[in-house]
């Protein structure tokens, strides 16, 4: 038993550590590698360092469990052995990492990927050129066909001439505000001009564009607009100055008229309590719409687009074609991000706006002036605000009123409006002249007079169209119908004096060729 017992005590060796004594303890069951370790700890050595224990007389120890034990008088010393063995570790440890990248290599097919990388981008790049180079082509090809369509208008084979900013050249333009925004000028109305807003007697010729501007911002905040569709107040701005800009500068289709019309939609609004009667989207639609009518008009009408074939009328197959442009220009503004005063509604509420607003516009064409005022005279007796159909024919009645409402104004308000409207007209016609196109008479300089132009006009469309209205709003007998029938009256009377003038002057003449014949 004693003798078994002694073979399991552990042996301990004394070691010489920077000039102390370091008593290191291990079993008779360590490998030669545990001792090593145990050693190199003890004598403050790097693990794994190979190492050589020397007795007092520089006499080597064998490293093992079975070596001599020693006293603190005979101390032991650990020296690192500097061989070449670790080059030897370092170059085999180098080697085992280029055998496991091999590996991995082959495992994951890193090379094979490296490669196929490589030509895809090859191929990428060689497209990219490809497609630089169709751009190219593709720009050369506009040009050639611009090259042929003015050689062709000035041979006067298609008349392409009457130009709008948006044509088939240049369908990717958008045009954005010129002005920024910190340049519009912010004008705080007056609750006096806040009242007249309201009115068909305000009046749209004391105003200059900023302020034009400010009043058609006032309107959409004061409806709730803003509010119910989440519109960005600056987005709204910048929506406005891109519409103020996208208008011409026309005897009569300019902006102040994309006023005329905001303004009247406002105050018919307010006069027969719409807000009331119909949802905000429908006040939305209302007024939005009068603000994008005419966008872009270029001052010929659709008689002259159909007739001079232009870009226009090919583009809309003859079918409204300065209505339909309207639409695409407005709806090309909303598209631009700062313009885009629906950015925050949701996709299914803004394509029900989006097609309320163009069925509304393209109303405004008289060329279905009859069939729209038919289809509300037939629904009007038995009118019915929860009926879909009946609400969208009134608002496309309610939009025309408001288009062709300037004689609703008083005198000195509509008249000016009418030598605009003439001024047009004649431009028109001179231009259908001398391109030998078919002249409309009212349209005729030698032909028409202010009275013979607004008397019909005021007779058969718009007082018939504003009493119809007035069976479902007869609020607006005083303030809207009883102006054209005075207005009627006015131009009656100067027919009258107009053609008393003549006659004098006929019977002048007639009297000057007898007694002319006479000598």
């Amino acid at each position: 038993m004693g003798s078994s017992s002694s073979s399991y005590a552990p042996k301990t060796v004394y070691l010489d550590v920077d000039g102390k004594v370091q008593r290191v303890i291990f079993s008779r069951h360590c490998s030669p590698c545990d001792i090593k370790e145990l050693l190199c700890s003890s004598s403050n050595i790097a693990r794994h360092t190979a190492i050589l224990l020397i007795d007092s007389e520089g006499a080597l120890i064998s490293i093992d469990p079975t070596m001599p034990a020693n006293t603190p008088n005979n101390l032991y010393k650990v020296m690192p052995h500097s061989t070449n063995q670790g080059g030897e570790k370092e170059d085999m440890f180098q080697n085992v990492l280029s055998q496991m990248a091999e590996q991995f290599s082959r495992a994951f097919r890193i090379n094979e990927l490296k490669t196929e990388v490589t030509n895809r981008m090859a191929m990428l790049e060689k497209k990219v050129e490809l497609e630089g180079l169709k751009v190219v082509e593709i720009e050369k090809c506009k040009n050639d066909l611009k090259k042929l369509r003015d050689e062709m208008t000035s041979r006067g084979g298609v008349r392409g001439n009457c130009n709008c900013k948006y044509n088939f050249t240049d369908d990717g333009k958008k045009l954005s505000p010129r002005r920024d925004v910190p340049n519009y000028p912010k004008y705080t109305l007056s609750q006096e001009t806040i009242e007249a807003l309201k009115k068909p007697t305000f009046d749209v010729w004391h105003w200059e564009h900023n302020e034009m501007l400010s009043c058609l911002e006032y309107m959409y905040h004061d409806l709730g607009l803003v509010k119910e569709f989440n519109m960005n107040p600056i987005t709204l701005k910048r929506w406005l100055l891109a519409i103020q800009e996208n208008y011409r500068d026309n005897p009569f289709h300019n902006f102040r008229h994309c006023f005329c019309v905001s303004q009247m939609m406002y105050g018919m609004i307010h006069l027969c309590n719409l807000k009331e009667r119909l949802t905000m989207t429908d006040m939305c639609i209302l007024v939005t719409a009068a603000v994008c009518h005419d966008l872009d008009h270029p001052g010929y009408n659709n008689t002259y687009q159909i007739n001079a074939r232009t870009e226009l009328a090919v583009r809309y197959n003859d079918i409204s074609p300065l209505e339909n442009h309207h639409c695409a220009v407005a709806f090309q503004i909303i598209s631009m991000p700062e313009c885009n005063i629906f950015a925050n509604i949701e996709p299914d509420s803004f394509k029900q706006l989006r097609q309320a607003i163009i069925t509304l516009i393209l109303a405004t064409d008289m060329a279905r002036h009859g069939e729209i005022l038919d289809s509300f005279k037939q629904k009007v007796d038995n009118f019915d605000f929860s009926n879909e159909e009946h609400v969208k024919c009134l608002k496309m009645v309610l939009i025309k009123c408001c288009d062709i409402s300037n004689e609703v104004r008083p005198t000195e308000v509509a008249e000016p409006w009418v030598d605009c409207l003439l001024e047009e007209y004649f431009m028109q016609s001179d231009r259908e002249k001398s391109e030998g196109l078919p002249v409309a008479p009212f349209m005729d300089r030698e032909k028409v007079t202010k009275p013979t132009a607004q008397i019909g006009f005021i007779k058969f469309v718009l007082i018939p169209m504003f009493e119809t209205v007035m069976k479902l709003f007869p609020q607006i007998e005083e303030i809207m119908v009883q102006p054209l029938r005075d207005s009627r009256d006015h131009y009656e009377e100067l027919k009258q004096i107009d053609d008393a003038l003549s006659e004098v002057q006929k019977k002048k003449t007639e009297s000057m060729s007898l007694g002319g014949k006479k000598k």
